[in-house]
């Protein structure tokens, strides 16, 4: 009887009979996580979507001239094109003057042609108040650009519905008339700098926070158990506070007149004042002291499930109190640190506000950029294709960081 039961012709059966079982429970988790997984999409999926979407969308040159570039893809592809099609481009100026979105166009070609924007609203009232053609000599006599083969080039391809423009702009590059790829002049190639920066800047307070947080978290540990909750209390309170106002905290300690320059003069440290506030110095300090928590918690988490009695049995069989510590209480932390560090390091990635006000301007950071193309230029195609250029690092970094370290090794407590 026992051998029918155990035999291999049963195992599926009794296999297929659990699972059957088990289904009403599946269901009922997967109902419960419903509401989360709706939130997950709206809030996150949704909006990185539309930022991809956005970083590639190329909708002003095929909204304002339709005709023009249908009269492109008929004519021969010359270097100046002909009549026919300059008479289209005065008809869809005409109607985006009476529309008012000549200035769209103008906008977008003015990114990769500088003036432009002028050159599209002169053509526009040209078109409005001309009686007729012929249209070619009168746009070349309003402005030579409208002879260069360049700008019908760039036309041509701004006719598609996606562009590679704003992604390529993200990272310094460009793409003549001919559609080769060359680097952007000297003075203008700031993003790949400004990425460079964001990654220097989020490193240094990964390590800050690590060589004060370690100390802090193994404090907390070996402390007795009230001064461990004040200690913890400390710890979380920050946390309970607006980034605005501990970065404005750090503002008023920072400033030449503030109290860290007030303390060094006192005790005479210094003779005259340091500049402080606006400085690389100052973000990161701010930043090290906000991230601080993010590092410390995952690292305390992680010591309290290790016996301290390994230490003193290591140290009971020998080994100096220093190696027992490398050798013996470190590598058992080490998941909590890599939790800790990976935490810190992207969250330091995306700070906004704290380079905004404790930062100079040579320590503005992509969030920063991100921000000024969003309200101030309106430039919504480039901001998205800088916020995907730093999605894309961030999950580059954390990819070849769990393939170095190993997902095993990450714990966050």
């Amino acid at each position: 009887m026992l051998l029918a039961i155990h035999s291999p012709a049963k195992s599926p059966s009794i296999k297929r009979a659990i699972q059957r079982a088990s289904r009403p429970a599946r269901r009922a988790a997967f109902l419960l996580a419903l509401p989360l997984l709706a939130f997950l999409a709206i809030a996150f999926v949704v909006p990185i979507a539309a930022l991809f979407a956005t970083a590639v969308d190329n909708p002003e040159t095929r909204s304002v001239l339709p005709d023009t570039l249908e009269a492109l893809a008929a004519a021969p592809d010359t270097i100046v094109p002909d009549e026919p099609v300059f008479a289209a481009l005065a008809h869809d100026l005409a109607v985006a003057g009476r529309a008012r979105t000549a200035a769209l166009l103008g906008k977008r070609l003015n990114y990769e042609i500088p003036g432009m924007r002028s050159i599209v609203m002169g053509g526009s009232r040209l078109a409005a108040g001309s009686p007729g053609g012929p249209w070619r000599q009168k746009f070349l006599d309003s402005d030579p650009a409208w002879g260069k083969p360049a700008l019908w080039a760039i036309i041509r391809r701004d006719g598609a519905r996606f562009t590679p423009y704003y992604l390529l702009t993200a990272v310094d590059l460009q793409q003549s008339p001919n559609g080769d790829l060359a680097w952007v002049v000297p003075d203008q190639r700031i993003f790949l700098a400004v990425l460079g920066r964001t990654l220097l800047v989020a490193a240094g307070v990964t390590l800050l926070t690590l060589l004060l947080g370690y100390p802090v978290a193994y404090a907390l540990m070996l402390a007795p158990p009230l001064l461990g909750a004040i200690m913890m209390l400390c710890i979380l309170l920050p946390l309970w506070t607006s980034l605005l106002v501990r970065t404005t905290a750090w503002v008023v300690l920072l400033q030449s007149n503030g109290v860290i320059n007030d303390l060094l003069i006192g005790m005479g440290l210094i003779s005259e004042r340091l500049q402080l506030i606006f400085t690389r110095f100052g973000t990161v300090v701010a930043m090290t002291h906000i991230q601080l928590p993010f590092t410390i918690l995952p690292i305390a988490s992680v010591m309290r499930t290790i016996p301290v009695a390994q230490l003193r049995a290591a140290r009971s069989l020998g080994a100096p109190p220093i190696a027992a510590f490398w050798r013996i209480y470190i590598p058992q932390t080490m998941p909590g640190v890599i939790a800790g560090c990976l935490i810190t390091f992207i969250l330091s990635l995306g700070y906004y506000i704290t380079p905004a006000l404790v930062g100079g301007p040579t320590d503005q950071m992509v969030s920063n950029f991100i921000s000024v193309y969003i309200n101030r230029d309106l430039n919504w195609g480039l901001a998205s294709a800088l916020g995907v250029v730093l999605l894309a690092v961030t999950l580059l970094i954390y990819g070849l960081f769990l393939r170095i370290v190993g997902i095993e090794k990450l714990k966050l407590g």
